[in-house]
Order: structure tokens, then sequence, then C-alpha cells
């Protein structure tokens, strides 16, 4: 059965991605500021974003991972995207990752999407564990992540070579009975 999920929060909607955000992902995924601390270049190719698109909707219909496209649900507009993927059901394990347009920094929306992806992952996906991979260098995403409650659990020098920048990885964990407990903690 496919699956269409769409999640609301206060301004944004996370659904699946379509076609019509090929023009703002494009722009967001050649920006070489948003892609600083990504683990492959800036786009150069617009036939790739046509591609993504449709790789990442199959996906989604099939369950193998969900890339949500973030769309404000006043205009609809896309911001950018944040997915759950490298599921593990054994062990009910997968990370996260997030990437959000320039011109929508500092606004609270990754905070707002990724409080509504993290629910899903624990919730809807029934999942025990989160994890992320960061650039340790990018701060702002490492306090994203702080925010939600992750915590940085370990440390790869060198991991990734991008570009012909060598950087390393920072990863971070969350578990869900700390999720659970934060949330009581919260009401």
């Amino acid at each position: 059965m496919a699956y269409t999920k769409t999640i609301t929060t206060e301004r944004l909607i996370l659904r699946k991605p379509q076609p019509s955000d090929e023009t703002a992902q494009f722009a967001m995924h050649s920006d070489p500021e948003v892609m600083r601390y990504f683990s492959e270049p800036a786009w150069t190719d617009r036939a790739r974003t046509a591609r993504q698109i449709a790789d990442d909707a199959a996906a989604f219909e099939k369950e193998e991972f969900f890339r949500f496209a973030i769309a404000l649900q006043e205009t609809g507009e896309y911001l950018g995207s944040c997915t759950l993927y490298a599921l593990h059901k054994q062990n009910r394990r997968g990370e996260i990752g997030y990437a959000l347009g320039r011109q929508y920094w500092g606004k609270g929306y990754m905070h707002e999407a990724l409080t509504a992806l993290i629910a899903f992952a624990f919730v809807e996906r029934d999942l025990n564990r989160l994890e992320a991979d960061i650039d340790p260098l990018n701060a702002s995403s490492a306090s994203a992540l702080e925010r939600q409650g992750f915590k940085q659990e370990g440390f790869l020098p060198e991991r990734w070579i991008v570009g012909g920048q060598v950087s390393d990885s920072a990863l971070y964990g969350l578990l869900r009975r700390e999720w659970e407990a934060r949330r009581k903690g919260a009401a």
C-alpha cells in the first residue's frame, strides 16, 4: 500500500516530494552555503533535481525512507527537506538528515520540522533510536540536534572528502525513552 502520510505542524506541512518542488530544491542544493557541510558538493546539474524528486517519491511510496518536503502551510512554498532514512527494522533504528534554504534560516522552521519528524519516527514508525551524522564545524546543526535532545556520542576524524575537502563527523543519537521523558517533562 502506498504511504501518503502528510504531517502538519503549526506553520508547516511535511509531505512527499513532488515535481513542483524542483526549482526551489535546485536553488537550495546549488547554494554553496547550504551545501557547505553536506556529504556532497553543491549541485550544478538541474536534471539531478527531477531525478532526486522521483527517487525520493518512489522510496516514500515503498516506505524505504522518507524525505519529507518542508512547505509553508500558508503558501505551499518549499523551504527544504527532512529525512528519515537508513532504517534498520530489526533494531528499530534510523538516521535523520535535513536541509533548509538559506533564506529560511533562523526562523525556527527546522526546529518545528524536526520535532514532527522525530515524533513520526518514534510514534508512527515505532523506532527505538535515531542517529545523525554531522560535520562538527556545523554549529547550527549541532544546536538543532541538541535542542531536540540528541547527544554527541562519537567523533570520526577525516570521514568525508567532499570536493577535495577532508572533514570529520560528529555522531549524535537520541533514544526513544529519553525523547518520551523530555516530552513528559515539557507537558
